[in-house]
């Protein structure tokens, strides 16, 4: 097997690139919104999305195998993956892109609260501890701090809750991820049942909650396109190739630019408020995310450090 290699300035710019593009997903499914729901929006994007994956594996040579019994743990990790994009969905209708985005990266704390109490050999150390403490006094503190330039109220508050129990969808995905026989497969095998679950329940829900209001304008279009090709496809790409060929814990460190590259877009795209309790809370979920998911790396980076003092 290969050896990974640290990041290199290739590595460097496409995260941004990749960090951008998740960022964006966010602002881009709210721009549309008038035009067509977000729901029915990441629907399209998921059926869209699956064909695409599963014509790159078809070209590769990978082919899920129903005997495999892959497809039990995928169906799970499927419709967790659909429920963190309903809530999403829903969550902006009634809040702005900016908190939306937030909230939605709180998963890593969700996931490693969960594999704390399930698994002996992930349990959380004193500084994991601390950022888990952190992100959702974080949390809390953005919660406090929602409506008040925008005045939007119990409707905002609702969007800010649904946009975490998205995050926290998004968590229990990677621990059934973690903890079943997918953790061992084709990440693209796992992201074709995750997408393929996404597109039947999302296009349900749509039908069920009245979403299937759609006007073919240019930012409608350009939205689904954006999302099918760009996120659904390229974006998860480029992040197996990355973790293909450099070292996942700092590559993983550099995700955590998207929700910044979220708030910013937000607030320059749609004119979105940024009050100054929700960048203080923003601030701390961040920093409590790095502390829980990449203070191995932190204590290797202040011995160093040490080091050469």
């Amino acid at each position: 097997m290969q050896a990974r290699k640290a990041p290199d300035t290739q590595a460097v710019g496409l995260m941004l690139l990749f960090c951008l593009i998740l960022g964006g997903q966010q602002v881009l499914l709210k721009a549309a919104a008038d035009d067509v729901a977000p729901v029915l929006q990441i629907a399209i994007r998921s059926g869209i999305g699956a064909f695409l994956v599963w014509l790159y594996m078809r070209v590769q040579g990978e082919r899920p195998e129903r005997a495999s019994g892959n497809w039990k743990p995928g169906l799970w990790v499927g419709l967790l993956f659909a429920a963190e994009y309903l809530f999403l969905g829903e969550a902006l209708r009634f809040t702005s892109a900016s908190r939306a985005v937030v909230f939605l990266y709180t998963a890593p704390i969700f996931a490693a609260v969960l594999l704390h109490f399930m698994l002996p050999s992930e349990r959380m150390n004193r500084v994991q501890c601390l950022g888990t403490a952190l992100a959702f006094g974080g949390t809390a503190l953005a919660f406090l701090g929602n409506g008040e330039q925008s005045g939007a109220g119990d409707k905002a508050l609702l969007g800010d809750t649904l946009a975490l129990l998205a995050g926290a969808a998004w968590g229990a995905t990677t621990v059934v991820i973690r903890g079943t026989r997918l953790g061992d497969i084709s990440p693209r095998e796992t992201l074709l049942y995750q997408l393929l679950m996404a597109f039947v329940v999302l296009s349900i829900a749509s039908v069920v909650l009245g979403q299937t209001h759609f006007v073919a304008s240019t930012i409608a279009l350009g939205s689904l396109a954006f999302q099918s090709v760009v996120v659904a496809f390229a974006a998860f790409l480029i992040w197996f190739w990355l973790l293909r060929h450099y070292q996942a814990a700092p590559i993983g460190i550099l995700s955590f630019m998207t929700p910044v590259f979220g708030v910013l877009l937000g607030a320059w795209l749609l004119h979105e408020p940024l009050e100054p309790r929700f960048v203080t809370g923003s601030l701390l979920v961040l920093t409590g995310v790095l502390l829980v998911s990449a203070q191995g790396m932190l204590r290797s980076l202040v011995r160093r450090v040490r080091r050469t003092l």
